[in-house]
């Protein structure tokens, strides 16, 4: 209906006409068959602020906020942040990262035009214009440095994923780690290197099981950084940051 739940409250005698009736039985009719809520909404929350999803990307999950609020810590004292936002799908990374730190800039990525379309779509909707949208295979054709390079990539081993009922909904290119789910983390690591400013952070979604093995690649990647590990509310592996310590009379 367009309206908000308060609306709803405050008009309950309203009447549904012969099209809203069609669109609601239309709704139900795809909730049966399985497609996810929000896919038949069209958005879903994060960070709370509504985004425009469709099956073009991923839907956006509430452990995803654990990198926003890690993302916020690292740049709190850098009041002009470059910021790149890899694999950015609907682009609720980005465009939560360019509202909160509005002297930012960033620079959103993604290998699929048609995610860029809806993280597009998602930035206008904020009113976030500083964000550059690029369609890349990660940040290849990139070189500039960064203060933070942040990333929620496809890290579902292949075979685990085969067998989820996820894959037959949302975009199996935005889910397929590879045989072992970190076939572009380690990719990502390898260009960071020479992307990441000299006292810049990395930051990593993982699948749950990744934990080790990530900080792993990570460390032998950064093997001078400080690199840790962060677990989400439910106490699950999800974060791997790449902390680079600024050298003595080095600025980035």
């Amino acid at each position: 209906l367009g309206h908000s739940k308060s609306w709803l409250l405050s008009h309950e005698e309203y009447q549904l006409t012969p099209q809203e009736t069609h669109t609601l039985q239309s709704s139900l009719e795809r909730l049966l068959q399985g497609v996810p809520l929000p896919y038949v909404l069209g958005e879903w929350e994060f960070y709370g602020r509504p985004f425009w999803v469709s099956p073009t990307v991923l839907i956006p999950r509430p452990e995803t906020e654990l990198l926003i609020e890690r993302a916020l810590m690292a740049l709190f004292d850098r009041p002009q942040p470059r910021i790149a936002d890899v694999g950015t799908g609907s682009g609720v990374i980005a465009v939560t990262l360019a509202a909160e730190l509005p002297g930012s800039t960033i620079l959103a990525t993604d290998s699929a035009r048609p995610a860029l379309k809806i993280a597009q779509r998602n930035a206008q909707r904020h009113h976030q214009s500083r964000i550059r949208f690029l369609q890349a295979n990660l940040l290849q054709p990139i070189h500039a440095p960064f203060d933070l390079i942040c990333a929620n990539l496809p890290y579902i081993p292949t075979a685990i994923l085969n067998g989820l009922d996820v894959v037959q909904w949302e975009p199996r290119l935005a889910l397929d780690g590879g045989s072992d789910g970190l076939t572009l983390i380690r990719r990502l690591l390898r260009q960071a290197q020479t992307r990441l400013a000299a006292d810049g952070t990395l930051l990593l979604e993982i699948e749950a099981s990744l934990g080790a093995a990530t900080l792993l690649a990570a460390q032998a990647a950064f093997p001078e950084a400080q690199v840790s590990l962060h677990q989400d509310l439910a106490g699950l592996d999800r974060l791997v940051e790449v902390a680079l310590l600024p050298v003595l009379g080095q600025k980035s």
